[in-house]
């Protein structure tokens, strides 16, 4: 008799559901909800960079999603379903009450978006993170080391600490902290206090200073000499973490019944999307996997030997247990790479969305008007694309920064902004394309050869995500530029995946994580090889990129 696992991939935009074969890794059924709250847009004020996501928005796709995976299958499948697991974005915390309920979910903070999850593209705390950063110049011990040595405004101290200041009121009631790839498995097991939730390893180890080295989270006296508003946390949050592939709890009565499943499916613990993701993709020691979306997050793998007493500069963490138990997990990453793009078709949008529809005006109907105006929005990367692809490599004078929403890695500054040089007469908009194109692909090498530069060796290099899947423009430009191979993951579910194998392992059906990767991957859909004539050509306009970055960030962002 079959096994089956669900694994819940939460995304930026919208939340997928898909039901396993825990033996063989086929998919049966997938489900896909947008957040409802926040398709509408509120609590968000991109002016400020601000993104908050409601709670609410979250139990509901939840539910949604796998009521309706499951009602595509036999109900013999819904009957022998033994696990779920989740994947969330991160660093995305929120504050709780005592009972570990996001204060969002209470009558008084319903409305506030401080009481609601601070998603990861929220850039409200810089002003945070560069006083942690010196908190942490300061101190005798480094307490940002294992995390790059350099604490960005997207991770989970800043964050809280620029929520405290901003909001007296979340101030007085807060009694902890919670990512939500945290609270959604406290939720389905029915914890009833923050101090019974059971703390991720990937998340806290890489977004929150917790490393074995100063027994769990920075010290008391640290946070405190930082702000005291942060005083008593560290006190009420924990102390130990645990990865992601051993259960945390069962089902409680009440979402067994919602959920149309049994009590006894177990919960594993949760971990952040890109980390499952890399499972998912089938991730081993030498192995980079890029999850190549609105932003990138690249993964490894690493013994223990490899990594040995060498901190890596520069980069999000390096976390024992954060992707694959018993190796360390490294990560890194864009804070825009598919938002290039978009940001680029939103300024060509103008006279589409603005100039095109009065126009027309009086000869369509507003409907048809709406459904011009949406295909040939539709229409402008595909267009563009097919432009740029006829440009040869160096033919323009154009060349960019990838830095539209401030700079990850390596070496992380979210003051950052994007450049672009070389505008002539005769420039057009395939060239700019072009050049942001090629700007992401350097951003790209420049984190590989951070990694290199440190000692970790990258063999091979796997992309998972819809770009991956469906730009072989960007693929192939990026497969130049960083001059190695680039494996293209078969399935454009493989965080859910990677989720769906964790929830494998805690369920028993496997001993070890490893092992659900060989039965349950999902293999590769293609290979992108260098060019040689482009990889020597990009190796000059690389050159050029860096002289770009350094200007731009030392003579205008410094």
């Amino acid at each position: 008799m079959s096994k089956y696992v669900i694994g819940l991939d939460y995304g930026s935009d919208s939340a997928r559901a898909l039901i396993v074969n825990a033996e063989t890794g086929e998919i049966l059924s997938s489900s896909v909800r947008e957040y409802p709250r926040w398709k509408k847009g509120l609590y968000c004020n991109p002016k400020i960079n601000q993104f908050r996501q409601h709670p609410k928005d979250y139990l509901e796709v939840l539910e949604a999603t796998i009521t309706d995976a499951l009602s595509q299958c036999d109900k013999a499948v819904r009957d022998d379903v033994v696990g779920i697991a989740f994947d969330t974005t991160g660093s995305t915390p929120a504050f709780t009450d005592e009972t570990g309920t996001p204060l969002a979910m209470l009558p008084e903070f319903a409305e506030n978006p401080n009481a609601m999850f601070v998603l990861w593209k929220d850039h409200t705390a810089i002003k945070e993170a560069d006083e942690i950063n010196k908190a942490c110049a300061r101190s005798k011990v480094n307490y940002a080391k294992y995390e790059g040595g350099i604490y960005s405004s997207e991770w989970f101290w800043a964050k809280a600490l620029h929520v405290l200041r901003e909001d007296k009121k979340i101030a007085e009631c807060a009694y902890s902290i919670v990512e939500y790839c945290e609270w959604l498995p406290a939720v389905l097991t029915g914890v009833t206090s923050a101090k019974d939730i059971v703390r991720s390893r990937c998340a806290n180890g890489h977004k929150a200073m917790w490393h074995k080295d100063w027994d769990g989270l920075p010290p008391e006296k640290f946070l405190a000499s930082i702000d005291p508003l942060l005083s008593g946390f560290r006190e009420r949050l924990f102390q130990e973490t645990q990865t992601a592939d051993k259960p945390v709890g069962h089902l409680t009565k009440e979402w067994a019944a919602r959920l149309g499943l049994k009590e006894d499916v177990l919960v594993a613990g949760g971990a952040y999307d890109c980390h499952m993701g890399a499972v998912g993709a089938g991730v081993s020691e030498g192995t980079l996997v890029r999850v190549i979306g609105t932003s990138t997050c690249d993964v490894m793998v690493a013994s223990y030997d490899e990594i040995g007493k060498k901190c890596i500069k520069g980069i999000c963490g390096q976390v024992d247990g954060s992707v694959i138990p018993g190796m360390v997990g490294l990560e890194a990453g864009q804070s825009s790479f598919g938002d290039v793009y978009a940001m680029f078709r939103r300024i060509l949008e103008f006279p589409v969305k603005k100039i095109l529809p009065n126009v027309l005006d009086g000869k369509l109907t507003d409907e048809e008007i709406s459904e011009i105006v949406e295909k040939t929005s539709d229409k402008i990367i595909v267009e563009l694309t097919k432009e740029a692809e006829k440009i040869p490599i160096g033919e323009s004078t154009m060349i960019a920064t990838d830095w539209i929403n401030g700079r990850r890695t390596p070496d992380a500054n979210q003051l950052l902004q994007g450049s672009i040089l070389g505008f002539t007469l005769g420039s057009t908009a395939a060239q700019v394309f072009r050049a942001l194109v090629e700007a992401t692909a350097y951003g790209t090498k420049a984190i590989i050869d951070r990694f290199e530069s440190e000692g970790v060796v990258i063999k091979e290099v796997i992309g998972i995500g819809g770009i991956a899947l469906k730009s072989p423009f960007v693929m192939q430009t990026m497969a130049d530029v960083i001059n190695k191979p680039i494996k293209v993951c078969n399935t454009d579910q493989a965080c859910a995946l990677g989720a769906a194998m964790f929830a494998a392992t805690a369920a028993g059906i496997y001993e070890k994580v490893e092992d659900a990767i060989q039965k349950m991957n999902s293999g590769f859909s293609r290979e992108y090889k260098p060019i040689i004539e482009n990889v020597k050509a990009y190796e000059d306009l690389y050159k050029t990129y860096l002289k770009l970055g350094k200007f731009t960030e030392d003579e205008i962002f410094k």
